[in-house]
């Protein structure tokens, strides 16, 4: 076999493109951390959190919580310890598993470069960014869809693997006094599932003594290419044949609530709910909707 030809197919697989970019973006965050180290003013953060440039900020969550999975065999997570990390450069940002570069910083518009893992993998891998990170992620009990002629025949184990998908986009945050409207559409660079996914977002964030209240509103659109690579089955996985899944909102709620116990520690409650309803035809799921829940301490390094 032609020597050249098979270098050239590894160079342009997927798996290649997906390294080589998270390569470059990790280069280019540490170059930044080293910039950056010397001057520190305060920024928002992509969770809207006023935040110091030039420093790692690191939180570690434990207390008693849950995360659902809706499929059809899909195991809930449980949470005791999440970690809680970020780091904010000049221009260059890491956000609890989200990279970043920010381009216009002003007192009310935002406008970054961001990429990430696609977040529809963490129902299918245990150790997944979205899983880990779990109070920052889109994941979220759930209740019974109704049943699908072939729903009975199928779990996780009967898949093929879904693939990990690097997604990158643009985000845009608007602030005016204590809320942030935020827009952010992506799509997968890596070849994976070759969709989109565009969310909008409304969060606020209210301080009452001790007492810190941010609860947020919002909703994401995906495309079919997302919803089908998924949640849809193939030729192999399906003995009626390929069945794909349509383009789909999902809109969600959350809220965060934490009580400073001091300047490092303070309770906190989280819950987030995810509506999956428009993709609920798909033979993989037994739920409509997915929650995350979580209570327990906050420690602040």
């Amino acid at each position: 076999m032609n020597t050249n030809l098979i270098l050239s197919s590894v160079i342009c697989s997927p798996a290649m493109k997906l390294i080589t970019t998270a390569c470059v973006l990790i280069s280019l965050l540490i170059s930044n951390l080293c910039n950056a180290a010397s001057t520190q003013h305060t920024v928002i953060s992509e969770s809207a959190e006023k935040i110091t440039t030039g420093q790692w900020h690191i939180g570690l969550n434990a207390g008693i919580g849950v995360m659902t999975n809706p499929l059809k065999g899909g195991d809930n997570l449980p949470l005791v310890v999440i970690p809680d990390i970020a780091y904010y450069g000049e221009q260059f940002f890491f956000d609890n598993g989200r990279l970043g570069y920010s381009f216009v910083q002003s007192e009310q518009h935002i406008v970054n470069l961001v990429t990430e893992f696609n977040p529809e993998t963490r129902f299918f891998v245990d150790w997944h960014p979205s899983n880990i990170f779990a109070l920052q992620s889109s994941n979220s009990l759930s209740i019974e869809a109704e049943p699908s002629p072939v729903k009975h025949m199928l779990n996780l184990d009967d898949l093929d693997k879904r693939r990990w998908a690097l997604d990158v986009g643009l985000s845009y945050h608007y602030l005016h006094r204590n809320h942030v409207f935020s827009l952010q559409s992506l799509v997968d660079v890596s070849g994976v599932y070759n969709g989109s996914r565009t969310g909008l977002q409304w969060q606020m964030m209210q301080q009452y003594a001790d007492w810190q209240i941010k609860p947020s509103l919002g909703i994401w659109y995906k495309s079919s290419e997302l919803n089908t690579y998924f949640y849809g089955l193939s030729e192999q996985e399906s003995q009626k044949g390929v069945i794909g899944v349509g383009s789909s909102w999902q809109p969600y709620a959350k809220i965060d609530v934490r009580y400073a116990l001091s300047k490092a520690n303070s309770l906190r409650f989280n819950v987030g709910y995810y509506d999956y309803s428009q993709v609920a035809d798909s033979p993989l799921f037994k739920k409509t909707y997915s929650m995350t829940a979580f209570i327990g301490f906050d420690h602040i390094f």
